[in-house]
């Protein structure tokens, strides 16, 4: 039976592939009216196509007015905002990231910029809005099992680590100071999941042994419909008592 969780509820989705893709049609099917914000144009463009009434933006979050303009787009379309599912952001191995005596310094800034930055401004936007709405809101934002179980030397880049632990860390201090306000601000912590950033993972048969016995609920990678319950759970107002915490969807990694 179909839940309508969303129904009457503004959700904005910042990227278009992958466990934002799988989440944007999933709160959609719940009724909600959906905002899809993607710096990649032809992905946005496309699944907001698919899902009928939903609206899109392309553009850079890690820019301060490219984040101020996707939610003030969004409230201009459907007049509101309840919920951000903060999900875009970048591995980093192709821009320098990895070990750190070999990450680089434009490795290191871009995958902060990418991954903490865009967050931070949509976060802020948002809250913005949501005070000046009343009501409160509900924000989940992206992290990793990364940020608390690394795994040396299959997944070393530190800068991606670094950037999801700033995340989580960010999200229980924006938990606890608007609380008060009705605004709730979790992280989903994903292990590997089967998404077109981890292409390069999914096809190297070292890491794909590593995550087969890290993840033994999985046996493998995780699919992008298994994170999405959880992020629907934390978004919506079953989870109206939770703020502050960081939720694995790890398929076992972090008691292997």
């Amino acid at each position: 039976m179909t839940r309508d969780r969303f129904t009457g509820r503004v959700v904005l989705v910042t990227g278009s592939t992958g466990m934002a893709a799988a989440a944007a049609r999933a709160i959609a099917t719940e009724g909600g009216s959906l905002f899809v914000v993607s710096k990649t144009e032809p992905n946005a463009r496309a699944l907001a196509e698919a899902i009928p009434g939903s609206r899109w933006l392309a553009a850079d979050l890690a820019q301060e007015e490219a984040a101020e303009s996707a939610v003030k787009e969004c409230v201009g379309a459907f007049g509101r905002l309840d919920a951000v599912f903060n999900v875009a952001g970048i591995s980093g191995r192709r821009f320098g990231d990895g070990p750190v005596h070999e990450l680089t310094a434009e490795g290191w800034d871009t995958v902060m910029a990418a991954n903490v930055r865009s967050m931070f401004l949509v976060t802020r936007a948002a809250i913005r809005q949501m005070l000046t709405q009343g009501g409160g809101g509900a924000i989940l934002n992206m992290s990793s099992v990364l940020a608390e179980h690394p795994a040396a030397p299959i997944f070393s880049t530190h800068a991606y680590a670094a950037s999801k632990g700033a995340i989580n860390a960010f999200s229980k201090a924006v938990a606890a100071h608007y609380a008060g306000d009705g605004i709730r601000v979790n992280v989903i912590a994903p292990a590997m999941t089967a998404t077109p950033m981890s292409r390069r993972a999914q096809s190297d048969e070292a890491t794909m042994s590593f995550v087969r016995g890290r993840q033994a609920l999985a046996g493998g990678a995780l699919a992008a419909e298994d994170v999405v319950g959880t992020a629907l759970y934390l978004l919506s107002d079953d989870a109206r008592m939770v703020t502050g915490q960081v939720i694995a969807v790890d398929g076992g990694w972090g008691v292997s």
